[in-house]
């Protein structure tokens, strides 16, 4: 990961117009709030998005589960609003449907004519007056301070139509109950005062149940980034300069201590490891299921799980430098970022809250001039309905909590999505571009063919080519030095070496005159190679780079080195190719390499010997021809085309540019974690659609039901209770579809 990747914030100054003034005032306390639905507004303090009106979220979780002082408020008010809302509605409605005739037609929910018998009229008006007014006041002043708000700013939202809707009912009944004579007989059936208390207590209590389940589905949203905070382990063993281990919070770990790792423990911090040996299961961070072996100078990740030895460690980056921490503020980010199918959305929520206002004011017209008796009191049952029932919530929330999942999701398999509109582009990707060293391959030239000549030994070939390499830096040259290593063979000191540039290595060993390098430096030396040359042409097409070694003036053999595909690197391509995807691989390398590399995977196209602006040229005229293209690279020389690319694609193993260029990074550099993010894209888009299509189906259909257009037909007249509570199970629905994410295949 990037040395200069953005670290987590302890304060960030992002405020929405009108918003500026109260925040920027405030001392910055070490959080920062944001909202879903609206992630450029930014607070100092939990509060509410002065847009929506939704609680505002912690920017970044933390592992330590937080106080959720909302959801507790919500709960606590529910709780009481709902033990005074059931004897109300017992009163108002007991009567009434013990009575009801299921055949008769309208059923005129929220009058005041179905009063017990055993009490007066006047006392039974005034219990539910006092019952309703403390769920109404009380337990629904969040909704209505939310909603007055809204209409001052102007930023009107759910809790516009909420606040509206309540208020409505519960002061008409007011007013009715205290001043009866001033009522139009229109409002009246018969003598009966039109009271609606159980109305307003009830959409109250269920409003109020909706906001419980809603802030604990929201909370389980990021439960993926806060698992991945909970896996680092909340103390380390630090050794001192005598030698003495204590334990210490990890808080207390600065870079350059020396940590000890025992079987079983966690890593504590990314580091390196400077003493000792172990396999680290490293699947929380990368995805892969083997161990990975560590030996001193391996780099090491915190949270990875030591499994069998024990070892001393480097602490290199604490805190929010590390790995895990880079990790989760990433996925955060990405799931504030706003994906284009999202535009959508907005553009009907803008509009959405005025266009309801609309339906309620003409329904209310409608139902007080042809409606039936009482008019004026069925047409305000309507309007209510209306401003209830309808929630743009569910509309704004439709995209923003399945990029929260998917993301999160992604980044427990090592793929990690920087913005949502990435996510959404994964799908139509139709062309793949990759990069092959690093990429395709692993980056590391090993020795792949050891052929000795005229009586040589493969083990003198190998001693005498390392021992003439031992100073070089050149990859080929540290393949053939741990090529010895690994295999035991003893290097020997080099007299009079020369190094030819462009063509090899020269020295004398054991008295002996030994060369190493391409067929232009055996030519040079009248080193006769011809006997070889049909089995060195035949390495060269399976993508190896030959270097001929000749002692004391003789041919004594050839090794061959070459840069191995990736174990997984076929896989990968299998499932992408069988997804529909065109992969064409871009390279630096020469023609005869990238062929063979090109025909060993069976890619779609190859281009050889390209430079970094041909790279990013190449990208552009794919696009041109109407392709979404990806780009995977690991390099420096990746970063111009990456940044082109429609999806640009780093190997988490490669450079810091490389990285920073691209909107996704895969942990492990493995290209099956394309096919994930495709797979994972996939999935988040059809969730999308489908949260989508519930919050316009449901406000397509609920909408006119509220407005009564089935009554002149069924005789249906939607109840304001009603509506309130299909409202409140609208944004769940949308949530909880959201979350089963977590679950899908990839």
């Amino acid at each position: 990961m990037s040395e200069s990747h953005t670290h987590i914030p302890t304060a960030v100054r992002i405020p929405a117009a009108g918003y500026a003034a109260e925040v920027q005032d405030r001392e910055k306390a070490g959080v920062v709030y944001t909202c879903p639905m609206h992630p450029q507004i930014r607070a100092s303090a939990p509060g509410n998005c002065p847009i929506c009106g939704m609680t505002l979220e912690p920017v970044t979780p933390v592992a330590v589960e937080e106080r959720n002082v909302e959801l507790e408020s919500m709960t606590r008010r529910f709780w009481v609003a709902l033990v005074l809302s059931l004897p109300l509605l017992l009163m108002t409605m007991g009567p009434m449907v013990a009575s009801y005739d299921f055949s008769a037609g309208v059923n005129r929910l929220g009058a005041s004519w179905a009063l017990p018998h055993w009490m007066p009229a006047s006392w039974a008006q005034c219990v539910q007056a006092a019952l309703a007014t403390p769920v109404v006041l009380w337990g629904g002043w969040p909704f209505l301070q939310r909603g007055w708000k809204s209409f001052r700013t102007w930023q009107l939202n759910m809790f516009s139509l909420i606040g509206l809707g309540v208020a409505a009912a519960y002061f008409f009944s007011l007013f009715a109950l205290f001043f009866p004579d001033a009522l139009p007989q229109a409002f009246r059936r018969g003598h009966e005062l039109p009271l609606y208390f159980e109305a307003a207590s009830v959409i109250v209590t269920l409003i109020l149940l909706g906001q419980v389940l809603e802030l604990r589905a929201r909370s389980r949203t990021s439960s993926a980034m806060k698992d991945l905070l909970n896996l680092a382990p909340h103390t380390a063993v630090r050794v001192t300069a005598d030698g003495t281990e204590e334990s210490v919070p990890l808080e207390e770990v600065v870079i350059g201590d020396t940590l000890r790792v025992k079987p079983g423990s966690k890593v504590p911090v990314d580091g390196v490891v400077t003493d000792g040996r172990s396999s680290v299961d490293e699947s929380m961070i990368t995805g892969e299921s083997i161990p990975s072996e560590k030996v001193a100078g391996s780099k090491v990740t915190g949270a990875t799980v030591n499994q069998t030895g024990t070892f001393l460690m480097r602490a290199e980056k604490v805190g929010a430098d590390t790995l895990l921490a880079r990790i989760v503020q990433m996925v955060a980010e990405a799931g504030r970022s706003r994906a284009p199918i999202q535009k959508l959305a907005d553009q009907v929520s803008g509009w959405f809250v005025l266009a309801v206002l609309a339906i309620a004011a003409v329904s209310f017209a409608v139902w007080a001039v042809v409606g039936p008796a009482p008019a004026l009191a069925n047409a305000l049952v309507v309007a209510i309905s209306v401003l209830i029932i309808a929630c743009p919530c569910a509309l704004g929330l439709a995209t923003p909590v399945s990029i929260i999942v998917g993301v999160g999701r992604g980044a427990k398999e090592g793929v990690l999505i920087k913005d949502a509109e990435a996510l959404e582009l994964m799908e139509k990707v139709d062309t793949l571009v990759v990069d092959k060293t690093g990429t395709l391959t692993e980056g590391k030239p090993r020795v792949q063919t050891v052929v000795a000549l005229n009586d040589q030994s493969e083990s003198t070939l190998v001693s005498y080519a390392a021992s003439l390499e031992a100073s070089s830096e050149h990859p080929l040259a540290q393949a053939i030095v741990a090529h010895a290593h690994d295999n035991k063979v003893e290097t020997k000191p080099v007299k009079a070496f020369d190094a030819i540039v462009g063509k090899g290595v020269s020295g004398r060993i054991d008295g002996h005159v030994a060369l190493l390098g391409n067929a232009r430096l055996m030519d040079d030396a009248k080193v006769d190679c011809t006997s070889v040359s049909a089995a060195v042409d035949r390495l060269r097409e399976a993508g190896q780079t030959i270097m001929y070694q000749a002692i004391d003036g003789r041919l004594a053999g050839y090794i061959g080195v070459a840069d191995p595909v990736k174990g997984t690197t076929q896989e990968a391509v299998q499932l992408l190719r069988a997804s529909g995807i065109k992969i064409i691989m871009l390279t630096g390398d020469n023609p005869v390499t990238a062929n063979a590399v090109a025909k060993t995977l069976a890619l779609d196209g190859v281009k050889a010997g390209v430079l970094p602006q041909d790279k990013y040229r190449h990208v552009q005229e794919l696009q041109k021809q109407g392709h979404i293209v990806a780009m995977a690279g690991d390099g420096v020389n990746d970063a111009p085309a990456l940044a082109q690319a429609n999806v640009g694609i780093a190997m988490g193993t490669g450079t810091d540019v490389a990285m920073t260029s691209a909107r996704v990074v895969l942990v492990k550099g493995d290209l099956r974690g394309i096919a994930r993010a495709r797979a994972l894209s996939a999935a988040t888009m059809k969730n999308i659609r489908q949260n989508l299509f519930f919050a316009f189906a449901y406000n397509v259909v609920g909408i006119p039901v509220a407005a009564g257009v089935l009554y002149p037909w069924l005789g249906i007249l939607l109840s304001p209770i009603i509506a309130s509570a299909a409202m409140a199970l609208s944004s769940v629905s949308v949530i909880g579809n959201a979350l089963r994410l977590r679950a899908a295949r990839t």
